[in-house]
């Protein structure tokens, strides 16, 4: 006596559409992909915009009263992560003024403090949408997921707080004071889906940015 074995090949519906959403989310996720090159401790954006409001807050300054005099720039008192370029924007102020610098206190007429009580900078964002994120896939690992915006704000703002004082190397004698000189600098970028906008006043910045479009946010 024989008997016929037959198999039921007919899928079940649950294992289909688990299969079309595994491989939904495998192409989507191979479709976008972020890379990076680098990750230096500041952007370029950020420097940008901290050297801008440094550059702001010497302008302030007046630098006339060093005319023709030697003037030692005396650091001790500045702490900050982006001091080499501030120092150095200082010592240009100076001796496009007419000081003669010098590096060593004790050949100078003059003695120039510098001081900074902010040079940094604070950022606020704002998200609708999905901000990106990882999903566990079985046997495949965690996948990300792109970040989706329906509307999207990201603003930079960088300060500046330089304070300078000045005094007779030898008799010790105040000379001048600049109290506190301030200046500031933005970056700020709008998404509202796929229309992308920034607005700054950074130089450098505004010299690369496309005209803006029709009802575009203001600064």
């Amino acid at each position: 006596m024989t008997g016929v074995v037959t198999t039921d090949r007919r899928s079940r519906p649950g294992r289909g559409r688990a299969g079309a959403v595994l491989a939904a989310v495998l192409m989507g996720a191979a479709g976008c992909q972020e890379t990076k090159l680098t990750q230096p401790a500041r952007s370029a954006a950020e420097q940008l915009a901290i050297s801008t409001a440094a550059d702001r807050a010497i302008a302030l300054a007046s630098f006339a009263v060093f005319a023709h005099q030697k003037v030692f720039l005396d650091t001790q008192y500045f702490d900050s992560y982006d001091a080499k370029y501030v120092i150095g924007a200082l010592r240009d102020a100076l001796s496009q003024a007419g000081a003669l610098l010098v590096a060593d206190a004790k050949e100078s007429d003059v003695t120039l403090e510098a001081r900074n009580g902010a040079l940094s900078t604070d950022s606020a964002d704002t998200l609708l949408g999905m901000p990106a994120t990882g999903l566990p896939v079985p046997l495949a690992g965690p996948v990300a997921l792109p970040e989706v915006a329906l509307y999207k704000t990201q603003k930079l703002l960088a300060t500046a707080k330089i304070a300078l004082l000045a005094y007779d190397t030898r008799s010790r004698e105040h000379l001048y004071s600049s109290g506190a000189l301030a200046g500031k600098a933005y970056i700020k970028y709008f998404k509202l889906l796929f229309i992308t906008y920034t607005a700054t006043d950074i130089p450098e910045k505004r010299r690369r940015l496309p005209p803006s479009p029709p009802g575009a946010p203001k600064p």
